[in-house]
């Protein structure tokens, strides 16, 4: 297994413990900034999801610079940007912090485009991500941030950045979900 799919790997196994840090109810104290106050444990859990989030461009990065873009890696890459998008948007709708149907549309979108690629994939193609998919992920990642550090430092100003993050990435995921769906219809015109 070459480098970038190991990276991809490492943000997969830091799902669970990403999971463990916001869930399990760990008496860690809090955070003050200012008059806003923040558990410890979900700042430690937003951390976590940056590190985890930022493989994405890591691994993507070490593909191209040695040369080692592998089907597996076309497959594995936004799967895991899937399964930790999914676990923090459920874990943000758990505690209050996301509206469900916000979540429940970004969730489905990204069954949608899995279900579309596996078709595909059955028919001997490999679909990339494409530059709208990658705004989606990084929108997505930016409103989720934002989400689990309780929109601080913006708070402080009174600035509802992560409802405005999480509105903006709830549009790309439409949009670029309907990209997909445009650009590869045939896998619906041709499938028996």
């Amino acid at each position: 297994m070459n480098l970038p799919n190991k990276i991809t790997i490492s943000r997969i196994l830091l799902i669970p413990v990403f999971m463990v840090i916001m869930l399990v109810p760990f008496n860690w104290g809090e955070l003050t900034f200012g008059t806003e106050t923040i558990l410890v444990t979900h700042f430690v859990g937003a951390i976590i999801f940056i590190i985890a989030s930022t493989t994405d461009w890591i691994d993507g990065y070490y593909a191209r610079k040695l040369n080692q873009v592998t089907n597996l890696g076309k497959f594995l890459d936004p799967l895991a940007d899937k399964l930790l998008v999914s676990a923090a948007l459920i874990i943000l709708v758990e505690l209050g912090l996301a509206p469900s149907w916000m979540v429940i549309l970004i969730i489905s979108r990204e069954f949608a485009v899995t279900g579309l690629r596996l078709v595909l994939a059955g028919e001997g193609e490999v679909v990339a991500a494409n530059m709208l998919g990658k705004i989606k992920t990084w929108t997505q990642i930016i409103a989720i941030s934002a989400l689990l550090l309780h929109n601080l430092p913006f708070e402080l100003m009174n600035i509802p950045f992560a409802t405005i993050a999480l509105w903006v990435a709830t549009f790309f995921t439409v949009i670029s979900g309907w990209d997909y769906f445009m650009k590869n219809k045939q896998a619906f015109v041709n499938s028996k």
